[in-house]
């Protein structure tokens, strides 16, 4: 454990390198009491599976998270343990220990991710639609409003990441770069819910093969949606964005139908 401010900052930056504060604040956000420990598993799963805590990345100290999530440290180590059980994680002890993300989860079989389409039923449609609505909202505010260079930087090296990711790392790349584009809109809420529907398409999507052709089509649609925020073109952002989502929505029925 950190045993003084300066190392228990560093510890949480290190936790989330790579992705910027509003992404962790929106999946690690204050539980509520009724139902403390399931949702602290809920939250921590969250940022497994969303790549906030990368594989090999290590969770922000105990202290920290417990109030990040507002719980006690008692609920914190039970989800924690209920983690380490399952295989998610692993607690290393010493100066650089800390609680560790073991690796990459397994795509779902084929077959599982069907069945979990099946139960979403009309639920699947509704999430791809709330997603474009999201999306495409975000992209029209930067768009119109413009960036700051920090941001306009941070955009670009998000898609220069999902551009150059190897497949293993494709789907949390791409999570990192769509999530950007609600990040940059400085909206907390908006944050949050763009993070919560793609919780709900996760499984299905990571279920979908990395296919090279798919990846060639995504990074030109990608290019096409950061083009037209950079240049103030709110139309064009809209469009690029709808041409995208709708593709990966086709994509998705089609491997899960």
């Amino acid at each position: 454990m950190p045993t003084d401010a300066g190392e228990r900052a560093s510890e949480s930056a290190s936790a989330f390198e790579g992705w910027s504060d509003p992404t962790a604040d929106a999946v690690l956000r204050p539980v509520r009491a009724g139902n403390a420990f399931e949702e602290t598993v809920e939250r921590l799963m969250a940022a497994i599976k969303l790549g906030v805590v990368p594989p090999g990345g290590r969770f922000p100290a105990e202290r920290d998270l417990a109030a990040r999530l507002g719980v006690s440290r008692i609920t914190l180590r039970e989800a924690l343990r209920a983690l380490q059980q399952a295989g998610h994680v692993e607690v290393r002890r010493g100066r650089f220990g800390g609680t560790f993300v073991t690796g990459p989860l397994p795509a779902p079989e084929p077959g599982e991710a069907r069945r979990r389409a099946e139960d979403m039923g009309p639920a699947l449609d509704d999430a791809l639609t709330f997603r474009q609505v999201l999306e495409v909202g975000a992209v029209q505010v930067l768009a119109a409003r413009g960036l700051t260079e920090a941001q306009r930087e941070l955009l670009l090296a998000r898609l220069t990441a999902v551009d150059t990711a190897a497949p293993e790392d494709y789907r949390r790349l791409d999570t990192a770069f769509h999530l950007t584009l609600a990040e940059l809109a400085d909206s907390s809420s908006l944050t949050a819910a763009a993070a919560d529907v793609r919780m709900r398409l996760n499984d299905l999507l990571n279920a979908i093969p990395v296919l090279d052709r798919n990846i060639a089509h995504s990074a030109v649609q990608h290019q096409a949606i950061v083009e037209a925020v950079l240049a103030g073109d709110p139309d064009a952002a809209r469009r690029a964005t709808i041409e995208h989502l709708e593709g990966t929505a086709a994509l998705l029925r089609g491997f899960l139908a």
